[in-house]
């Protein structure tokens, strides 16, 4: 008798740790999937600002020099 009540312990344990277990990995692709968007979002506004600037610095840059840099 007493295997039995341990045999239902050990399986309630069991499917506490897999309940556990999908729910920290729910969590876990919650939490990438916040940081990926807040990453797109960031080099989103970065490129906005890459391509104002290039913008800027065709628009003052003299005829002659090529903006960018080297040759």
């Amino acid at each position: 008798m007493p295997t039995d009540t341990s045999a239902a312990r050990a399986r309630a344990e069991a499917n506490f740790r897999k309940e556990e277990r999908a729910k920290d990995g729910a969590k876990a692709m919650m939490e990438y999937q916040a940081q990926s968007r807040a990453t797109r979002e960031r080099m989103a506004q970065l490129r906005a600002l890459r391509l104002a600037k290039e913008d800027a610095d065709k628009k003052t840059a003299p005829a002659g020099k090529r903006a960018g840099g080297k040759s």
